[in-house]
Order: C-alpha cells, then structure tokens, then sequence
C-alpha cells in the first residue's frame, strides 16, 4: 500500500509541477470569478430567454458547479491526456514494465493521477466561487452545502469519467493523437445532448454522463410554473446579452433524489470498468515491430565484380557550395509537417478544404475554417519543440546562426502551411472585395504559429498550446464574435491591431528566450 501510496504521490507531483498545469490554475482562477454573472452583467452563462436567477447561494453553487463541469470536463482531457505517453517518451515505462506491477496496477495509478490533477483544479474553482459570493453578494445568507453538494454529486463523478476516458483513448489510439482529440469532443457534445432530457426518471438519469440536466430541468421547470412559460430548454456557455430587461426569479436548489444518485455510482463503475477491461489490451511498453523480410536481390557476378581502385579523385566530388540562407531549413520543415500524421488526416483536411469553397460563406468562416486550420494542432504544436523532445538541440543549437535561420524558418513554414490551407476563404474573400477580413485571417494565422512558437519554447512542450488552441476553436464555434480570425464585415480596427501586437510580442519574446537557450547550451 506504501509502495502504490509513493507511486501516485510521485505521478501528481510530477504532474503538478508543469507549466500546462501551473498555467491551466492561474487561468481556472481568473475564469471561475466569471461563472456565475450577476443579474445586471452584460453577459450570462445559463442562458433562459427573458429571465435570470437572483445570486443567492444556491444559485451561486450550482451554476459555478455546472461550469467546472462543462469547462473542466471538455479541457481537462486535454490537459491530462498524455500521461502514458510520456513514460514513454521518457522510457520510464522500460523500467515500469520490469516491475511486478500489473497492467491494471498501473492505469489504475494513471487513472488516479488524472482524477488528482482534475480535482485539484475544480477545488480552486470552488474555493473561488466561495469567495466571489461573499464579494459580490450582501442580501441572501450563505449555505455551504449549496456549494458542495453539488460538487460532490455533479463536479467529481465527471471528472472519474473523463479521467477513465483518458486512459481508454492513450491505450487504444495511443499514437494517433489527433484521433483522440476529435473522438473525444464527439464523445463530449453526444454526452451533452443529455442534460436536454427531461431527467425525472432513472433511465434519464442514466443517459445524463455528466449529470447537469437534473439542475437545469429544475431551473427550467420553476420558470415555467412560476411565470406560466412554455420555455424548451436552457443552455449553458459564455454568452453576450444585449441591453433588455430580465424578469428574476429565487431559485433554492435542487431535491437530489435516490435515482440520480445511483446513476452517478453507475456511472463511476462503468468507468472503472473501461479502465479494467482496458488492461488486458495494454501494451505494457513493448513496441517489437515485426518487420517485413526484404527480397535479397542476388546481383550477377558481372555486377558484383571487384572494381579496382585507381586513387582519390578530387574531380569526381560535388563541388562545395555553401548555403548561409534559410531555403533548406524552410523546405525541410514543410515536408516535417506534411508527412506527419497518417494519410486518412490528408483526406479530411482535403475534404474541408474543397467544403470551404461550396459552403456558405459565413459558415465556412465561422466553422469549417477553424476547424481545418485546429486538425493542424499535431504538425504545428511542435515547431520549436521538436529539438528538444528528439534530443537534438545540442546540434542544433550549436549550428551556424541558429536565431537567425532555424527558427525563422519554423515560423515561415507553420505560417506558410496555414495559409495554404486558409486560401480557398481568402479567395472568396477576394471576390467579394473583403480586404479587412482577409487581413483578419492572415492575422489568425500568424497569431496561431506566434503562440505554438512561442508556448513551445517557454514550456519546452507541446500540450500547453494544444490546450490554448483548442480553447479558442471551441470560442470561435461557440461565440462568433470573438473568434480569433475575426468576423466577416466588421471594421473594428481595434481588436485587429491588438491581435497583430500580440503576435509580434510573442516572437519577440521567443526569440529573446530561445536567445538565452542557446547561450545556456
């Protein structure tokens, strides 16, 4: 117990000391005090058409508990996917697998690992949550269990089910990464389809993964007795209200009755089950390839005949032509980027492309775009990392003008990739004679390539910006209005020249910080 006690301490210390971790609190922090907005705030995030709930404690609680579960839930696995792989990339697994551990022993620590990281975050949303009520509120009292009730019933069995899918996705698709970022937020938004459902019933409750459609039906049923409404659904998400007058109502919670209990016990040993049942297909690190026996070609005794040697020949040698540009490192890490990934990405990227030219335009702005340009999350998330995870920076590093050549170069090439696949939209752009917007793409583009470099060099890794990433493309989706490629039309100069500082502070630090890594190598 000891031995098992030292293992998961070790893992979540690990964990916890990274910089993706580090910066995912300070972020969770800051966004948690915007969860729950009060009445008169120009935005919301339970959106009822025509009403709002006033902010006492229960209504503070459970919205700030629906949130984490929705934010932690959909970015968490991001943010602790990987765990498996990093043993090995670290070849930590080689000495793992000698061990007398099980497969079972193992991802069960893993599985521990994630939930511990998850957890330790949604603790910081609740204790900010806490503390922004007792800042923002001075009318209705305070009830602790209004906050931990639904922590306890709705935060913490979430965050087992992503922490078991996490494991589900590393054993089965381990090396397709990308895969496991797509299934997931399919997974993610059928699970979400759930909490429409009118959860009054065991069966409804089972079909609720994540358990919010028990607070929302209430919400949304106290609203419609209480002012004779015939409202279908409420939704949850950051979203901009324009200046109107809200009816208020005084929510008091939920009735966690004995069925949506059971249901989450279900729904925790279901993913007990995934991670057993996901041993006996484990790897356990052992990566013996077989390989396909090659056709020994037998060459002819007149071709293998023994050539005589008749002395160096200095004439015969390519002439030496020294090449201080950066054309070669820029050829070099486009083809890096277009071969990776496996081929079957080539053709959705190729279908989305094709779809953004017949689509309508301000679709294929707001959603086939972003979505293209996020597939390119594994070719683009280690540009300025792949030295370091290859071990190789030793020669890189100590090359001729590495500031000036190579990471130039990885920035034209992630630039160049991206607008290639952008130019079917800008030349619809073009047609219509929409320069700004055009400028607003390019803008994005440069933006995406400035934080992978950048994120890439200050973390050493690649998570950090896959997790950013997809957090804008998700509010891109989300909200049009603050996609990061802008909106089609608008001439609002300002938050273009604010993404473009942005960009250009970013690769300035980067060259800045990678200037100070060459000098420590």
């Amino acid at each position: 117990m000891r031995n098992l006690y030292n293992i998961i301490k070790g893992d979540y210390l690990q964990r916890s000391r990274s910089y993706a971790f580090l910066i995912t609190l300070a972020v969770t922090i800051y966004a948690a005090h915007s969860f729950v907005p009060l009445p008169d705030a120009s935005y919301t995030t339970l959106t009822i058409p025509g009403y709002r709930g006033v902010y006492n404690s229960a209504w503070a609680g459970h919205i700030s508990a629906l949130m984490s579960t929705v934010i932690l839930s959909l970015f968490g696995f991001y943010l602790i996917s990987g765990a498996i792989k990093k043993d090995i990339d670290t070849e930590v697994g080689l000495i793992i697998a000698s061990t007398s551990i099980t497969n079972f022993g193992y991802l069960f620590v893993k599985f521990l690992g994630n939930l511990m990281v998850l957890l330790t975050i949604s603790a910081i949303a609740l204790l900010a949550g806490i503390l922004m009520f007792f800042i923002q509120n001075s009318e209705y009292p305070f009830h602790i269990g209004d906050f931990l009730r639904p922590y306890f019933y709705m935060v913490v069995p979430s965050l087992i089910l992503v922490s078991g899918l996490a494991i589900l996705a590393e054993v089965f698709l381990s090396r397709k990464t990308i895969l496991q970022n797509v299934l997931y937020f399919f997974i993610f938004t059928f699970m979400l389809s759930g909490m429409m459902e009118k959860n009054d019933k065991y069966s409804s409750n089972i079909r609720d993964g994540f358990g919010m459609g028990i607070v929302t039906n209430s919400i949304q049923n106290q609203v419609n007795e209480q002012f004779n409404e015939d409202i279908s659904g409420v939704s949850l998400g950051y979203t901009i209200t324009e200046k109107e007058s809200f009816k208020t109502f005084e929510w008091k919670g939920v009735s966690w009755n004995k069925s949506y209990l059971i249901s989450r016990l279900v729904w925790i040993g279901f993913t007990l089950l995934l991670v057993y049942i996901s041993s006996f297909f484990f790897h356990r690190f052992d990566f013996k390839v077989t390989m396909k026996s090659s056709t020994v070609q037998k060459t002819s005794q007149e071709k293998s005949a023994v050539i005589s040697y008749s002395g160096f020949q200095r004439s015969k040698l390519p002439p030496i032509t020294p090449d201080y540009g950066i054309s070669s490192f820029l050829k070099t890490e486009l083809i890096l980027m277009i071969r990776k990934d496996s081929k079957w990405l080539w053709l959705l990227n190729i279908g989305l492309w094709i779809a953004i030219i017949f689509a309508p335009l301000n679709t294929a702005y707001v959603f086939l775009l972003p979505a293209l340009l996020f597939l390119q999350v594994n070719r683009i998330s280690d540009l300025a990392t792949k030295e370091v995870t290859n071990k190789l920076y030793y020669f890189t590093f100590a090359s001729y003008k590495p500031l000036q050549r190579m990471l130039p170069a990885q920035i034209l090439a992630g630039v160049c990739l991206l607008t290639v696949l952008a130019l079917p939209m800008i030349l619809r752009l073009l047609l219509n004679v929409n320069f700004i917007s055009i400028i607003q793409v390019l803008n994005g583009v440069v933006l995406i390539i400035a934080l992978s470099i950048f994120l890439g060099i200050v973390s050493g890794g690649k998570k950090l910006f896959e997790i950013l990433f997809f957090l804008l493309t998700y509010a891109a989706f989300q909200a049009p209005q603050i996609n990061y490629l802008g909106i089609i039309g608008d001439t609002n100069y300002a938050i273009l020249i604010v993404l473009l500082g942005t960009s250009i502070l970013l690769l300035i630090f980067s060259f800045m910080i990678r200037k100070i890594q060459i000098r420590n190598v």
